[in-house]
C-alpha cells in the first residue's frame, strides 16, 4: 500500500453551467493505491475551490467542494486472465475498465466524474436565500419588507389606463374634452 498526497491544477470545465471549480484552481488530491489480484485499487479524496451563482438571487457565490472516488485500474494482461472467467459482457466491461500503462494511470476521468457528482444541483448563497422578486426582479434579502401594490384584474387594465389619465388632468378618449367640461357648458 502506498500513500500519496498531490496539489494539482483544475483541468477546464470542471463542473456544471451553474458551479464549478475554476480551470486551474488548486486541487487537492489524497490517495492510497493498494496492489490487488486483477491490478491496482484507487481510494482518494479531492477537494477544490468552487465558483458561481446562487440559483434563487443569481449573487456569485464560493464554497468547497470535497468528493471521494474509489476505481479499479486493471493491469494490462488483464485481459488475458478474464477469458478463463468469461461473462460474456466483453463489450460491456472493456468500455468500464480502466488501465494501467506501464506503472501510470490517468486519473482525471475518475475525478471529474467524483467532483462533478458530489456538485450541489442548486447552490444557494445561503439556505434562507429568498431569491428574487418574481414580479420586478428585485433581490429580496437587500429589502425583506419589499412589496408591491395588489395587481389588477388583467381584463380591466384598459379601463385602469384610462382612469389614470383622468385622474391625472388628461382627456378621455369618448369626445377628446377633459372631465367636467360638458357640465360647465350647459351652466
Amino acid at each position: 500500500m502506498k500513500r500519496l498526497s498531490r496539489t494539482l491544477e483544475a483541468p477546464k470545465d470542471l463542473g456544471t453551467e451553474v458551479i464549478g471549480v475554476p480551470e486551474g484552481a488548486s486541487l487537492d488530491v489524497d490517495l492510497r493505491m493498494e496492489a490487488v489480484m486483477e491490478g491496482v485499487l484507487v481510494t482518494g479524496d479531492a477537494r477544490a475551490p468552487l465558483a458561481g451563482e446562487c440559483v434563487r438571487c443569481l449573487e456569485p457565490l464560493e464554497q468547497e467542494c470535497e468528493a471521494d472516488f474509489q476505481e479499479l485500474f486493471s493491469y494490462p494482461d488483464a485481459d488475458d486472465r478474464s477469458r478463463f472467467t468469461d461473462t460474456g459482457d466483453d463489450a460491456e466491461d472493456e468500455d468500464d475498465t480502466l488501465s494501467l500503462e506501464g506503472d501510470l494511470f490517468d486519473l482525471e476521468p475518475v475525478l471529474r466524474d467524483a467532483v462533478v457528482l458530489s456538485l450541489p444541483m442548486q447552490p444557494v448563497c445561503r439556505e434562507d436565500c429568498p431569491g428574487l422578486c418574481p414580479r420586478c426582479g428585485f433581490r429580496l434579502a437587500d429589502d425583506p419588507g419589499h412589496q408591491h401594490d395588489e395587481a389588477a384584474d388583467i381584463r380591466w387594465a384598459a379601463l385602469e389606463g384610462l382612469a389614470e389619465g383622468i385622474r391625472h388632468g388628461g382627456k378621455d378618449n369618448v369626445n377628446g374634452t377633459a372631465p367636467g367640461a360638458d357640465e360647465k357648458q350647459e351652466k
